[in-house]
């Protein structure tokens, strides 16, 4: 067997009798400040070792989500009606999808972007609005002008009035004028005003009286209006509760739509209120809008090509007038990909804090323009620069996420103008992977601190006792 003083023979750290060692008032200064050194450089090393370190690179996009791009957002447009409000898409490929309505919802918002009701359904209409066939048919003029002056007058006068708002410019108008005529003496001759007093056809020049179509919030002609009496209130800023029409114009229709909406109400009593309106299982009838601006919210998916997000006035049978039209909004959210919890965004915060600014960089911004004589026919159009950003931790992927730029701009139309959301995406991502830090890495440190300083420390005190020695010796005139 070995022997105790073999195995002690390869000791690295003999020690030395404490009666043949000499402490010294310098050895005690530099051994305070040897520890002081390892402990404040221990906690360096600690805090870089606990501390989290990213590197960051360009890889080509290979996005899991597909080749579709989800972009949500919540705009309110301050002077577009929710009845025309068309949210389109198209891109580079062909793509060109008009009217989302499955994703997107709308509310009636008044000028201090409130709501003023439930969501505004806007429904569809299934097939192409029907009119009279063109001819040179002489026809009366049936229906009754209305003006500001004896509007009020007449609604209250009769039971229902239903009202064709009009253009003259208009090519929808001008196709719906004759039936309306017709339909209005027809209905005039069963219904006579003075003795019956039910319903009544009239109709507003909106070119003529301006300020009362804005009061009803027209913004596309033909607006055929159905007004109740005593369910249509006027006094507040034009706060209404009654029905827009979007059935077919031919005579015959209109004729039969003016019937149904009598046959509830009886000869004796004149006021709609005592009978409810009547149900209909068509879309023709549906409730006006209650404001005349609209707060838009949803989401639509794209292909992740470059694209266009188009928000406008919309209808295949109706007309606008471009140089009245006000796309002014205010962007309460804009972002692209799947949203992002907050604990999410809080978990990403502590790794990398300037990252998630650009998420939503439009939120809260105001684009506004007023249409007069020199500022008319505005679009405003919104350029954005989408990269997307990728970041990884040692065990999972933390985010998704897309951030972009933005920039802005109002320029003239010829066309209709709308709110135009121009976004192109980087075939490059920035992927953001977390430093993995090893503990064995962090234990050589420490082990290099705590010999480095100690063995310096040594150094010093060797150099430092030697010297103040020689010194001594030197005063006492022992020279060696």
């Amino acid at each position: 067997m070995v022997s105790s003083t073999k195995i002690k023979s390869v000791d690295f750290y003999r020690k030395i009798p404490r009666d043949l060692t000499e402490a010294s008032l310098s050895g005690a200064g530099l051994s305070i400040i040897a520890a002081l050194s390892m402990m404040f450089l221990f906690g360096m090393e600690l805090n870089d070792y606990m501390r989290v370190s990213t590197a960051t690179s360009v890889v080509v996009d290979k996005s899991s989500d597909g080749d579709f791009l989800r972009i949500d957002f919540n705009i309110s447009f301050p002077a577009l009606s929710c009845e025309f409000a068309s949210v389109d898409v198209s891109d580079v490929l062909g793509t060109n999808r008009l009217n989302l309505t499955k994703t997107i919802r709308k509310y009636s918002i008044d000028s201090k972007l409130n709501p003023t009701g439930l969501e505004f359904r806007s429904g569809a209409v299934a097939k192409a609005i029907k009119h009279d066939e063109q001819d040179d048919e002489e026809y009366g003029e049936g229906s009754v002008t209305l003006t500001a002056r004896n509007f009020d007058r007449i609604s209250h006068q009769h039971a229902i009035l239903v009202v064709n708002f009009f253009a003259p410019w208009c090519y929808w108008s001008n196709r719906l004028k004759p039936s309306w005529e017709k339909a209005a003496k027809i209905i005039r001759e069963r219904y006579d005003p003075e003795m019956d007093g039910r319903i009544i056809l009239g109709k507003v020049d909106c070119t003529q009286e301006a300020e009362l179509c804005t009061r009803n919030h027209i913004q596309g002609y033909p607006s055929i209006r159905i007004f109740r009496k005593g369910s249509d209130v006027r006094n507040d800023h034009g706060h209404h509760d009654h029905e827009s029409y979007y059935g077919d114009r031919d005579t015959d229709t209109l004729v039969k739509t003016m019937e149904d909406l009598v046959a509830p109400i009886s000869v004796q009593s004149l006021s709609a209120s005592d009978s409810p309106p009547t149900e209909t299982k068509d879309d023709a009838k549906r409730p006006a809008p209650l404001a005349g601006g609209c707060r838009i919210e949803g989401f639509v998916r794209v292909k992740k090509v470059p694209g266009n997000l188009i928000v406008s006035a919309r209808s295949a049978s109706h007309s606008f007038d471009g140089s009245q039209m006000n796309m002014s909004h205010i962007i309460s959210h804009f972002s692209f990909g799947k949203m992002i919890t907050p604990r999410v965004m809080s978990d990403m915060k502590r790794l990398l804090p300037h990252l998630g600014l650009s998420h939503d960089r439009l939120n809260g911004l105001s684009y506004i323009s007023n249409p007069t004589d020199s500022d008319a026919n505005v679009t405003i159009e919104h350029y954005l620069q989408v990269v997307k950003t990728e970041v990884m931790t040692r065990s999972y992927k933390l985010l998704e996420e897309y951030e972009y730029t933005a920039h802005s701009s109002l320029s003239h139309s010829h066309n209709i103008p709308v709110a135009k959301f121009h976004f192109e995406l980087s075939p490059m991502q920035v992927l953001i992977t977390e430093n993995y830090k090893s503990f064995s890495h962090f234990i050589t440190n420490v082990c290099a601190i705590i010999g480095g300083v100690f063995t310096v420390a040594g150094i010093v005190d060797s150099i430092l006792h030697n010297t103040i020695r020689m010194m001594k010796k030197v005063e006492l005139g022992k020279n060696y």
